[in-house]
């Protein structure tokens, strides 16, 4: 053997035993995983959607994994609040995130964000999916889809209106989504929130709504609101005799709320994969699956590589869609 070439054999021999030491010790801290308490921060304010999967997923979680889970609320800014909280957090499983369907809408609509989304969250789980609903006043003069198209592509008369939480909001990009697939101009009016948007929809005020299926529905069998379809690629099961905007002329129409768990960027695997089994455990309870599916969700609890590849594909949509129809917000 060459003398010249040994210090650079014990250089490489030092960095492989480092890593194999370090591989050790991350893999013990994983198998000890949780050893304290787990904050779950919300991305939204208590109250709301977001926050009510939370504080029912909470302490079932906790006792499934052994420690308490501590829910703590950082709205704002769309989830990015929260969303910066949590990616400048330690990478150990201690801090978690259960966020929305914005988290693959903002980086379409904001240049400048508070963090990279793919680049600073490890994917945990995708819990479940509700679809938007398309609601009218009662009195409102549109019963199907079709009739709405109509209306919409109308370059004469009154203008047709549908109501959202905001701009940028998921039921505005339900809306806009909508516009480009159905050619349709519809207009966009701005609330700030769902529950004064849905006021005035129920009022008159404003005729159509993008409305959540959790929020909208029970206002829709109470006879406030008449459903005309539902916003996701299948029918649900929560309303089977509801047909989708998709199959009743809109091919491709698909626009769902959502909630998944994420961790920070490099949380090690064994501990996102450790939490995604628990969360899946947590979903299959009886008590757990039937309040979800009586808010109108669709349960998933995927594993973190489903939740990758969903999310990435919900970043592409939306990019596409908030491009083709001007949307940005910054």
């Amino acid at each position: 053997m060459n003398l010249n070439t040994l210090p650079r054999l014990a250089r490489r021999a030092g960095r492989w035993f480092a890593a194999a030491v370090m591989a050790t010790a991350t893999a013990a801290a994983a198998a000890a995983y949780p050893e304290r308490p787990i904050t779950l921060v919300v991305t939204y304010p208590p109250g709301g959607t977001v926050d009510v999967v939370a504080r029912l997923l909470g302490p079932r979680l906790a006792a499934v994994l052994g420690q308490p889970v501590i829910i703590e609320n950082r709205g704002g800014a769309g989830g990015m609040i929260g969303g910066a909280v949590v990616a400048k957090a330690a990478p150990d499983g201690y801090t978690l995130m259960l966020d929305a369907s914005n988290h693959g809408q903002n980086p379409a609509l904001h240049s400048k964000m508070m963090f990279d989304t793919l680049r600073d969250f490890a994917p945990v789980s995708l819990l479940l999916r509700v679809p938007n609903i398309l609601v009218v006043t009662p009195s409102y003069p549109v019963k199907t889809v079709a009739d709405l198209i109509k209306l919409g592509q109308k370059t004469d008369g009154e203008k047709v209106y549908f109501a959202s939480a905001g701009p940028g909001s998921a039921q505005h990009l339900a809306g806009a989504l909508f516009n480009l697939l159905a050619h349709t101009d519809l207009q966009h009016v701005a609330y700030k929130g769902g529950g004064p948007a849905m006021v005035d929809v129920m009022a008159g005020q404003v005729p159509v709504m993008f409305a959540s299926m959790a929020s909208s529905w029970p206002h829709v069998k109470g006879g406030k609101l008449r459903a005309i379809a539902s916003g996701g690629a299948q029918r649900s099961p929560a309303m089977p005799d509801l047909p989708t905007i998709a199959e009743s002329g809109v091919p491709g129409y698909a626009s769902y709320e959502w909630n998944a768990v994420f961790a920070p960027a490099g949380t090690p695997t064994a501990v996102t994969d450790k939490v995604s089994q628990a969360l899946a455990q947590v979903l299959k309870d009886p008590q757990v699956a039937t309040q979800l599916q009586d808010m109108g969700a669709e349960i998933v609890g995927s594993t973190p590589a489903a939740l990758d590849t969903f999310r990435r594909a919900e970043i592409d949509k939306w990019k596409k869609v908030v491009s083709e129809a001007h949307l940005q917000l910054d």
